[in-house]
């Protein structure tokens, strides 16, 4: 229903919406083109859940500050805080969340994942 404002001036992940712009006058004009689309699918909000003129705050995880995303410092706190890993269960667990993480960083991404895919396939002996 947003599909011609999503990733230009909306993010949607199931039911949380971010209306994002950097100019003001912008941003207005953006927030009234998602009202008149709610509007057109019926669509409610609950005042209780929104939140308007927010430079910061948490979103799918990363915080959204004024002008850039963060990582969420709690993600890589439960990173540095688990135990070693001991068994490939452990091992896989651990390279989703660097995964996760490193999704946040896209250059580095596919570099990450390349170097931990190799570790989830059991090895075979051809002897």
């Amino acid at each position: 229903m947003f599909h011609e404002q999503l990733g230009r001036n909306v993010e949607v992940y199931i039911d949380d919406m971010l209306v994002k712009n950097r100019q003001m006058d912008q941003h207005l004009v953006d927030l009234a083109e998602a009202f008149g689309t709610l509007r057109k699918f019926h669509m409610k909000l609950r005042p209780a859940k929104c939140a308007f003129g927010v430079r910061s705050g948490k979103f799918l995880g990363y915080m959204v500050i004024e002008k850039m995303i963060e990582v969420n410092l709690e993600q890589i706190r439960v990173i540095q805080e688990m135990k070693h890993p001991a068994n490939l269960n452990e091992i896989q667990r651990l390279a989703e969340r660097i995964v996760a993480l490193s999704s946040s960083f896209p250059d580095r991404q596919s570099e990450v994942y390349c170097s931990l895919k190799p570790y989830g396939k059991p090895r075979t002996s051809t002897r």
